[in-house]
């Protein structure tokens, strides 16, 4: 194997760190490169590991606004969804982190990147086919899928083994009881004691959220402000907070959703690999704003629009948790997203209960809401004499219906 630059994407865990040393032994330059998505992390420490496991560079890259405005905020509007019931968060991590790590490797002049997502998992994907659409000459590294790496490392043992030897400096001692991923949107838990999926995850597990019965008996009422189906501004007139930067006004969402235990799952999902893999999620903030904009598109947007939207975004949510964040599809599929959230523009008034998100009033400025067209009380120009021709027309089909039943029984 020739001798390259490479950016690795490292978090400085036990399989990054450990691979960043074994690429350095088959001769490489390594350029660490690690990203900020939200996760609870002491980046300097991690910096400072990476250094003294003998990286040439480390980049520390800040991307919580990117990862919220432009990947966060447009799925929730698309209404993503994966599998009913997952609104995805290490699937909407991924492509900003790629890509930023794609620009650091043009940049450094490397040849290859990265990664350190092992062969079973959905992130190989991600990353590979990020880096693919976005730098298709540039090698990809995959330790977790390269036979030599295989055979010298059988698993964490060995990679402990590994990491003694050559004093890498790194965290882990013995096997976690499951493994997790944190970033702004969520937190994931899975393996280990969680592959049984009957075994009930104990309760200190959870880093953001509180459980029902520990959630406060008195609510927190929000507004929350749209524009363009994107949320602008949150209030809290009883705890005097008026947030509209994007990643303040999420990060207190994930707070406020946390203390009220909103936004837990636990399911058994699809991998895009052909794996079914049990899954316990954390998505606060996410789940907040999910039911708002629900709540608001249903002012605000059209019948039609919103029923074809709807029909797309369970394979906008597949395109996203499959890692085609970069292609031609999720162009497509952008686009007319993006068309569908003009004027979804309004407030909806929120209150956070015992796990519950309730939708208590809304308004906008662009509401198709005719208060007298709705009214029981009140024509607003509305004939109902009309009503006898539209029902006898959608009426045929089914008297037809009804004649033929009747024929093929006689016969």
């Amino acid at each position: 194997m020739s001798k390259k630059k490479v950016v690795l994407a490292y978090s400085g865990g036990l399989d990054t760190a450990c691979i960043l040393k074994d690429l350095q032994e088959r001769g490489h330059e390594v350029i660490a490169y690690v990203a900020d998505v939200g996760q609870q992390e002491d980046f300097d420490d991690v910096a400072e590991r990476a250094k003294a496991t003998g990286a040439s560079k480390v980049f520390v890259e800040d991307l919580k606004t990117d990862f919220v405005t432009e990947f966060i905020f447009p799925a929730i509007a698309g209404n993503a969804v994966y599998e009913n019931r997952y609104l995805l968060g290490t699937s909407l991590a991924r492509p900003p982190i790629a890509r930023r790590q794609v620009e650091i490797a043009l940049a450094e002049g490397a040849e290859a990147v990265s990664h350190g997502a092992t062969g079973k998992g959905n992130d190989q994907v991600r990353f590979e086919l990020a880096f693919a659409a976005l730098a298709p000459d540039l090698e990809i590294i995959a330790p977790w899928k390269d036979p030599e790496f295989l055979r010298r490392y059988q698993g964490r043992s060995d990679l402990l083994e590994y990491a003694r030897l050559h004093s890498i400096p790194v965290e882990a001692t013995v096997e976690k009881p499951y493994s997790s991923d944190e970033n702004l949107m969520h937190r994931s838990y899975e393996a280990g004691m969680l592959e049984d999926p009957e075994a009930i995850p104990p309760e200190d597990m959870f880093k953001l959220t509180r459980s029902i019965e520990d959630a406060p008996d008195t609510p927190t009422d929000l507004t929350i402000f749209y524009k363009d189906a994107r949320p602008v501004r949150v209030v809290c007139a009883s705890e005097d907070v008026d947030l509209i930067e994007p990643v303040a006004l999420f990060d207190y969402l994930n707070i406020k959703g946390g203390e009220h235990g909103v936004g837990r799952i636990d399911m058994v999902e699809n991998r895009f690999v052909g794996i079914k893999s049990r899954g316990v999620y954390e998505t606060p903030g996410g789940t907040i704003l999910h039911h708002a904009i629900r709540d608001l598109e249903g002012i605000a947007m059209d019948r039609e629009v919103l029923r074809l939207r709807d029909m797309i975004s369970p394979r906008f949510a597949e395109i996203i948790y499959n890692g085609f964040w970069f292609s031609p599809e999720m162009d497509f599929i952008q686009a007319a997203f993006r068309q569908s959230e003009r004027l979804i523009d309004g407030e909806v008034h929120i209150r956070l209960l015992k796990g519950n998100v309730i939708c208590r009033g809304r308004s906008s400025t662009s509401s198709l809401y005719d208060q007298e067209l709705s009214s029981m009380d009140v024509a607003g120009g509305y004939d109902q004499e009309d009503a006898r021709g539209f029902i006898r027309l959608n009426a045929l089909r089914l008297k037809a219906h009804k004649v033929i039943l009747e024929q093929a029984s006689e016969e």
